[in-house]
């Protein structure tokens, strides 16, 4: 089950959207952003059903 989420890409402020896959519970990636094409580094936190998605800059991970 894929959930689009919004964020704001750390480097150049952009909103991107991401399709995150809740069913795998807690993750961490990277993924390019779809503006500047710099690394974000995702962190993902499913918590009794709840999502919460945080992006870093990658040399801040």
């Amino acid at each position: 089950m894929l959930d689009w989420r919004e964020i704001a890409c750390p480097y150049c402020g952009e909103r991107i959207e991401l399709a995150v896959d809740a069913s795998a519970g807690d993750q961490q990636y990277v993924e390019d952003c779809q503006v500047c094409c710099r690394p974000i580094s995702i962190l993902v936190r499913v918590e009794e059903g709840d999502l919460q998605l945080l992006a870093r800059r990658d040399d801040e991970a």
